[in-house]
């Protein structure tokens, strides 16, 4: 899979690139099993971790196309596509309520310490 930088994604995305708009933070493709679906993912510290290495891009965690009728399940390591098993239903059901969990905890932590307590003051002082 190549690269491609963009600032706004195409209409018409070809098979075999990885589009990535680093302003945006997000990455979109079609389906490595060639089905023809669209497929975008939110990169962040709430979404897909993306890489560009010598070799080629990198997406983590998985891509999980669990809505999408072909269900299929890989990654993208350094610019190929590593097949993983399809999950069952409730591996589906873990990883969405995992995924709960990581957002709760993630704006829990935005939200406490001491940088804030910092920014509550300072917008207390406005």
């Amino acid at each position: 899979m190549r690269l491609e930088l963009v600032e706004f994604m195409p209409s018409t995305l070809e098979p075999g690139v990885l589009y990535v708009s680093q302003k945006y933070r997000t990455a979109a493709h079609l389906c490595a099993c060639g089905c023809g679906e669209k497929i975008r993912t939110q990169l962040g510290p709430l979404g897909w971790q993306f890489t560009n290495e010598r070799p080629g891009p990198s997406l983590y965690p998985s891509i999980g196309n669990w809505q999408k009728p072909c269900r299929s399940h890989y990654y993208i390591k350094s610019g190929f596509v590593v097949w993983s098993p399809a999950f069952t239903e409730a591996e589906v059901l873990y990883g969405r309520q995992a995924e709960v969990r990581h957002r709760d905890t993630y704006f829990r932590e935005q939200n406490s310490g001491w940088w804030a307590r910092l920014k509550r003051l300072w917008n207390a002082g406005r």
